[in-house]
């Protein structure tokens, strides 16, 4: 299965994800793509297996991903202060890959239904989700 990890700006989410997945399913390798070097960077140091950086990363991952975990800035243009391209969240909303979208308030979103919790409490949801997802063989 090709689990992607996504983030954009400093890598603080991507990488609490990727050290999160890596404990709970270490022998499944996760590709990061970051939309900057320091976000790829941070989910590099953090455990992934791979790393590659841009809006070209992006696209190509999306494409090939079976699961795409990522803040939900990474599916919506001009988030994360303009660093998510139309072409990036293009990518990630129509990849055919199941998406797990952290919902980060910062990028100026509300979720309605979505319970108040902190960025660990939702990123902590995002891996259950997506060890589920990865146990199962992509049955949700």
């Amino acid at each position: 299965m090709i689990v992607v990890v996504m983030d954009a700006q400093g890598g603080g989410v991507g990488r609490m994800l990727v050290e999160q997945m890596k404990k709970r399913l270490p022998e499944q390798k996760l590709i990061a793509v970051g939309t900057n070097s320091a976000a790829t960077a941070a989910m590099l140091r953090a455990g992934a297996d791979q790393g590659a950086t841009g809006e070209n990363a992006v696209r190509v991952n999306a494409a090939r991903a079976d699961l795409i975990i990522a803040p939900i800035g990474l599916a919506l243009c001009d988030a994360m202060l303009g660093e998510v391209t139309g072409g990036m969240a293009l990518a990630v909303g129509g990849s055919p890959g199941h998406k797990i979208l952290v919902p980060v308030s910062r990028c100026g979103v509300t979720i309605a239904g979505t319970p108040a919790m902190t960025l660990a409490e939702a990123v902590s949801q995002a891996v259950e989700q997506a060890v589920l997802f990865v146990n199962n063989n992509g049955i949700v």
